[in-house]
């Protein structure tokens, strides 16, 4: 039996490997341990502090903590096997990489963590520019993690012996090549700054632009996402935004509706000033309308009907259709009870007897 273990293979012996396999599977039931005692153990207890940041701590260090478990493991393995010198090299480069993008990983979770936790709540204060700074939170976010992961791979490849400067230098020169080939890119994440500097929109704003009409959802580098009224997500490029006429429905101080409606022509002078009176009262029964921007005018003789133009505005709190079924209503029962006939197209025909 032991004669089985001193069989060589790779240049090694076979207990060699069989040491080298249990410490990596060792390292995986450490990290299973690791993960049940955090779940059952440690969050526990700091979900009763009152401080956030202990929760936010446990919950981002957790899977960078685990992954660097498993590569000191391999490296352990891997360093007690005679794998020859250039594997080792290579085996040595790549721990090296993997080890500062953990951290690059970890320190990326963190800060998503913190202005989630921290700066986004402070953006829900004011309810008047909430939704803005929320938008502008988000972009800086992404932005600040670019950062980071840039950062973390340049020193990774640094780390591993690659000439940075040169890679620094090699990419300027291609760099009018690439910027020539993302035009497009490039124009939308102007775009992205011009609307995160003029702010014509907001996040949860509804607005039309370009033939779209939807609430925004996200505000991008690259693209803006609405959702219409199909509940479908619309990607718009931000160049297209910018180049675009944008109407904001969502800043109105109020929502201007205006109706026409048609009387018959035999509806007396009286009765036409009852129907504007019963028009300009309607604030009395309809409280979502607006007292001070109510107009009621006999505008036009139509080809069938003697014309009212009623225009109102709805307050920026009411339910837009709910608000306008209500008045609907409210017209009809009221010239009903006071005898006003809708008028609909009719054509009278006179017939001449030649006899």
């Amino acid at each position: 039996m032991l004669l089985f273990f001193e069989r060589v293979i790779l240049g090694n012996r076979l207990s060699d490997w069989g040491i080298s396999l249990l410490i990596i599977l060792g390292a995986f039931l450490l990290n299973k341990g690791i993960s049940l005692f955090n779940k059952n153990v440690i969050q526990k207890i700091t979900a009763k502090s009152r401080n956030r940041l202990d929760d936010i701590l446990v919950k981002t260090l957790e899977a960078p903590v685990l992954l660097g478990i498993a590569l000191i493991a391999i490296w352990v393995a891997a360093r007690r096997l005679d794998l020859g010198a250039q594997v080792d090299r290579v085996i040595y480069r790549a721990y090296q990489i993997l080890t500062v993008l953990n951290i690059t990983w970890f320190l990326v979770k963190l800060t998503s963590a913190l202005i989630n936790e921290y700066l986004l709540p402070l953006s829900k204060e004011e309810e008047s520019n909430r939704r803005l700074d929320e938008s502008m939170i988000r972009i800086l976010r992404r932005i600040l993690l670019g950062i980071i992961w840039a950062i973390g791979i340049v020193m990774a490849l640094n780390n591993a012996g690659v000439n940075v400067g040169a890679l620094l230098a090699s990419l300027g020169i291609g760099g009018l090549a690439v910027a020539l080939a993302a035009q497009d890119t490039l124009k939308n994440f102007l775009g992205g700054l011009t609307i995160f500097m003029d702010r014509p929109f907001r996040i949860g704003d509804r607005i039309i632009t370009g033939g779209f009409d939807g609430t925004v959802e996200d505000v991008g580098i690259r693209s803006t996402r609405i959702r219409n009224f199909d509940k479908r997500i619309i990607t718009i490029p931000n160049y297209k935004i910018v180049d675009a006429a944008i109407e904001n429905v969502s800043i109105e101080p109020m929502r201007r509706v205006v109706l026409k409606i048609g009387l018959t022509y035999d509806t007396s002078p009286e009765k036409m000033k009852e129907a504007i009176t019963i028009l300009k009262n309607m604030p009395k029964k309809v409280l979502e309308i607006d007292s001070n921007e109510v107009n009621a005018y006999f505008t036009d003789f139509s080809e069938s009907a003697l014309i009212i133009t009623y225009i109102y505005f709805i307050k920026k709190e009411a339910d837009i259709m709910n608000t306008i079924s209500k008045v609907n209503t409210e017209i009809l029962d009221q010239f009903n009870a006071a005898g006003l006939d809708f008028a609909f197209p009719t054509r009278t025909v006179y017939i001449e007897n030649q006899n």
